[in-house]
């Protein structure tokens, strides 16, 4: 059995040839690991499927398909996305191990933890737009002039739907982080933040409406955490900053 490609130290040297090499085989443990995936989430879909269908309303949790492929189809594509996020830590582990090298020991284990607040942020993310925003947009949206309409829900435009909401909600959850990168490479202060808090909620709502959600009250329900994690922002910078002030200087020195 061919062993997992090694990961170089940093200021290892290496030829081209060995870069390519290491890089095909790190390619082709991510393309394995999503078949691998991909394999699993097709033989439970069943179970996917109907998560995802769980913030329906009780009347609508079976949507609907056209055409004699469809139901295929929308299986596979659900799959295929169920297989991206369980295989993504691991291609992403795989990009870092091949360009880690690059980087200093310390910027190593700041990535790290990076990486593992990150990933809490974005599981919160996920769990806040399933249990959250997802049930109250759709009873909002299914139920609209429902008197005018015989409203049906397609499955493979709901799938998309739900994909970006939930995809959007992860996004919206990275904001502490983002800022806090800012604060900590010097781009900003933690007192030009709290000066210009009003900006900041006019760009956070910008940020709201540019996300996925056609309709107002979508839009309102990803708004709302995101003005709420900018404020809780404000004070974690001015927390951090402070810790890392010392850093910095005994850094110059």
């Amino acid at each position: 059995m061919r062993r997992l490609p090694r990961r170089l130290e940093h200021g290892e040297e290496a030829t081209l040839v060995e870069h390519l090499d290491e890089l095909r085989n790190r390619i082709f443990i991510c393309l394995g690991a999503l078949a691998g995936s991909l394999a699993l989430t097709y033989a439970f879909h069943h179970r996917i499927v109907r998560w995802l269908n769980g913030p329906l309303p009780p009347s609508k949790r079976h949507p609907i398909t056209f055409g004699v492929t469809e139901p295929f189809m929308t299986s596979l594509t659900v799959s295929l996305y169920a297989a991206i996020v369980i295989a993504l830590p691991i291609i992403l582990w795989q990009a870092w191990s091949f360009l880690a090298p690059a980087f200093e020991e310390r910027t190593q284990r700041g990535v790290r933890w990076l990486v593992a607040i990150a990933t809490a942020l974005t599981v919160a993310g996920i769990l806040f737009g399933y249990y959250v925003v997802l049930p109250a947009a759709l009873s909002f949206l299914t139920n609209y002039d429902d008197n005018l309409y015989n409203i049906q829900i397609r499955a493979k435009d709901y799938y998309s739907f739900v994909s970006l909401v939930l995809l959007a909600v992860a996004v919206v959850f990275q904001v502490p982080l983002f800022i806090l990168g800012l604060v900590r490479i010097g781009a900003i202060s933690a007192a030009q933040l709290r000066r210009n808090w009003r900006l900041g909620i006019v760009i956070m709502t910008a940020i709201a409406v540019a996300l996925p959600g056609i309709d107002p009250f979508t839009t309102a329900l990803e708004m709302l955490p995101l003005i709420a994690l900018y404020l809780v922002s404000l004070g974690l910078a001015g927390f951090f900053e402070r810790r890392w002030r010392p850093t910095a200087a005994a850094a110059e020195r």
